[in-house]
């Protein structure tokens, strides 16, 4: 199965070329707004808007960002992530309260849910606007990106469900909501989200169990580059540790490298090879 060299605009499910292609504009999702225009009108989408909303401290992640890219048979909303040392220290406060969970639904982590409400009026608005002709869509994201992707897919389905989303592909997503939350989106999700976790990778182990949890559907990245749709927890130690190992000079440095969305989109090439 050789990279693709273009987008099918016409997929309606999950296949690893299309995880490419949402891996490429999760990336492109950190890029400024022309370059996101002009790359977006090569792939084949006629129409672009942005989403862009600033805060002030002291929310520590200061902005969130996305744009939504459409065509005649398929939407997608790609949203940003942020450096991973600033994430981190972010999900590591313990002492930030939850925010209520879509549709009333457990709960999510506050500066997620604070972050994702700064925009969501706007994309839920784009989308109902750009859907004219049954377009497909598609949520997906790096990252902080990826716990916004998870969390405006979980919203639209249980807020909007006439504007539900076709798929959810993130990459390096943090742990985003209760486990009530996670079984409706489980549910609701079902062979629809797409979770990758590059070995290592630091911000999808925070913030700690049990209070936060992750949704299902894991595609786990090895040490070797291989993408594994499952792996025992004895298995993925021993090849964490593996990976740890990889480098003696800093191998504590492992699980920042391992977040890259460069390494993501590396490792989705070699499985398509």
């Amino acid at each position: 199965m050789p990279v693709p060299s273009s987008l099918d605009h016409r997929v309606t499910e999950y296949s690893l070329p299309h995880a490419y292609w949402l891996a490429q504009a999760s990336d492109l999702a950190y890029k400024d707004e022309s370059t996101i225009e002009d790359q977006a009108r090569k792939w084949g989408f006629d129409r672009v808007r942005h989403h862009l909303s600033r805060f002030t401290p002291p929310f520590p992640l200061q902005d969130t960002q996305a744009f939504t890219a459409a065509g005649d048979h398929m939407i997608i909303t790609a949203f940003r992530g942020t450096e991973p040392a600033q994430i981190r220290d972010w999900l590591s406060d313990a002492t930030t309260p939850p925010w209520p969970g879509p549709g009333k639904t457990g709960y999510v982590h506050y500066g997620f849910g604070e972050a994702l409400e700064s925009v969501f009026p706007d994309v839920k608005k784009t989308i109902a606007e750009f859907r004219t002709s049954g377009q497909t869509v598609w949520f997906t994201g790096h990252s902080l990106g990826g716990a916004l992707a998870m969390l405006a897919g979980a919203r639209l389905y249980l807020e909007e469900p006439r504007l539900r989303a076709d798929g959810v592909c993130t990459f390096g997503q943090p742990r985003t909501c209760d486990r009530l939350l996670a079984a409706a989106y489980n549910k609701g999700f079902k062979q629809r989200m797409y979770r990758f976790v590059n070995n290592n990778d630091i911000v999808p182990q925070l913030p700690p169990e049990p209070a936060y949890t992750h949704v299902d559907a894991l595609r786990y990245i090895d040490s070797n580059g291989r993408i594994r749709e499952s792996t025992s927890f004895l298995g993925g130690l021993a090849d964490r540790a593996k990976g740890l190992t990889a480098d003696a000079f800093a191998p504590a440095s492992d699980g920042v490298r391992d977040h890259s969305m460069r390494r993501y989109i590396a490792a989705l090439e070699k499985n398509l090879a």
